[in-house]
């Protein structure tokens, strides 16, 4: 029997419907009544509502999706994904830290790199893997496979998948800023491309540890943003129980996040979202990353690197007038011809 699927609050209107189709399921394998029309009729009305409440939540909602815990992992795409995979270990300091995995596998016969966060399915797993929240030597290890990855010409494909860095006192004796703000600057010089996709809730700098890529893409349902609404509600209002205001302040969806200019690419997710359909959300991101992959392996180095600069340079300019834009264009094109 398969594992019963838990749903999220907002996803109430469809437990009756849900009861009703598993017992005419229950009722067919019991007996021999034909009740293939029925479970049909129930099957397609339940597929409707839940479109139609997916198609309208809110950023607080999308929060929950993103943080499901049937949601596909890191290592569950990687599985689905990978042709090969073999898990490499370490940080050749000593530390080899279990929410942050890393190896080398094959994507449609191309051979890459694959590192991400991973949490766990349960309270046991959670604690081995640390809640997805990494550690310093998680960062360093992560480097590590990157710079391999570098030197042999492999592309870097990541998965974000964390509530942020591990935050405890010693994370930060072991250095964790430090080997965060490493990778950003190491990040940037890999000479190979790099595709980063948010598979669940981006959070703050652990995110982005593993987030300097040539190409950022999030699933519809993922979020992506600079602290959790709970702990910004806290600083802001000195009350968590605002998280759902901050939620919308913060800009934290596929979709603002696509309009601002963060993220290159929305991946849409099956109805219900990627944890009712596994394998679609699978089918989904192979395309996509083939797609990108393909495009960047086109370039040569130096526009890869041009290409990378340029994109983390506009991250984040804002001009209030057109015409203040447009100057602002003139005098960078002066500044490139004088150049």
């Amino acid at each position: 029997m398969a594992p019963r699927r838990l749903l999220l609050d907002f996803e109430k209107p469809l437990v009756d419907l849900e009861e009703q189709i598993e017992q005419i399921r229950q009722l067919a394998r019991d007996s021999e009544v034909d009740v293939t029309q029925q479970l049909l009729q129930l099957e397609t009305l339940a597929t409707r509502r839940r479109e139609e409440i997916f198609s309208s939540l809110t950023p607080a909602q999308k929060i929950q999706v993103a943080r499901h815990p049937q949601r596909p992992s890191c290592l569950d795409y990687i599985q689905l994904l990978s042709d090969d995979w073999i898990e490499l270990h370490g940080d050749r300091s000593g530390s080899d830290d279990q929410a942050l995995v890393g190896g080398l596998g094959r994507l449609d016969g191309r051979a890459v790199l694959f590192i991400g966060h991973q949490k766990g399915r349960d309270t046991k797993e959670n604690v081995a893997r640390n809640f997805g929240m990494a550690s310093p030597g998680g960062y360093r290890k992560a480097l590590r496979l990157m710079q391999h990855a570098s030197r042999f010409g492999l592309p870097v494909i990541s998965f974000i998948d964390t509530p942020g860095a591990y935050a405890g006192l010693k994370a930060e004796e072991l250095g964790q800023g430090e080997a965060i703000a490493v990778n950003l600057r190491e990040m940037f010089a890999l000479e190979v491309p790099v595709i980063a996709t948010v598979i669940g809730e981006g959070g703050s700098g652990g995110a982005l540890g593993i987030g300097v890529a040539d190409r950022l893409m999030m699933f519809e349902h993922s979020v992506y943003t600079v602290a959790s609404p709970e702990a910004c509600a806290s600083i802001l209002w000195r009350d968590a129980a605002k998280a759902s205001t901050a939620a919308e302040a913060l800009k934290i969806t596929a979709r603002d996040l696509s309009q601002l200019g963060i993220v290159d690419r929305v991946l849409g997710e099956p109805s219900g979202g990627n944890h009712w359909a596994p394998l679609q959300a699978a089918d989904t991101l192979r395309t996509a990353l083939c797609e990108e992959l393909n495009q960047l392996t086109s370039l040569s180095r130096q526009e890869l690197m041009d290409q990378r600069y340029g994109k983390y340079r506009r991250i984040g300019r804002y001009l209030e007038h057109p015409e203040m834009d447009a100057a602002a264009t003139s005098d960078t094109q002066e500044s490139s011809a004088t150049a």
